[in-house]
């Protein structure tokens, strides 16, 4: 997560989100600096709008959100609470995998 933060500083300071800038601040915050992950950022963030991720990140939680809400909530809180721990602790490591993958 320190690599997408670095990242993501460097983006809201309106600096280049470069190899060598990344590198800078997290060892300017004493993160030993994994060259692979940062070059694998970087990569990653080439051609990607940065603001529109944000905004389209920011707004999946309301979505998905709104939508038990429109066909009815209680109907929805029932579903929620008759679904095992367990199924949701799967789509969290799945989730999480998916990150990891990604950056290492």
């Amino acid at each position: 997560m320190e690599y997408i933060y670095a990242a993501l500083l460097l983006f809201k300071a309106g600096k280049d989100v470069s190899e060598e800038n990344v590198k800078a601040v997290l060892s300017a915050a004493g993160i030993a600096v994994n060259d692979a992950r940062v070059k694998a950022l970087v990569a990653s963030l080439e051609g990607v709008d940065i603001n529109e991720a944000i905004e389209k990140a920011a707004a999946a939680p309301v979505a998905v959100a709104a939508a038990p809400a429109a066909a009815g909530a209680a109907p929805a809180a029932a579903a929620a609470e008759e679904e095992p721990e367990e199924d949701k602790k799967e789509e969290e490591e799945s989730g999480m995998a998916g990150l990891g993958a990604l950056f290492g």
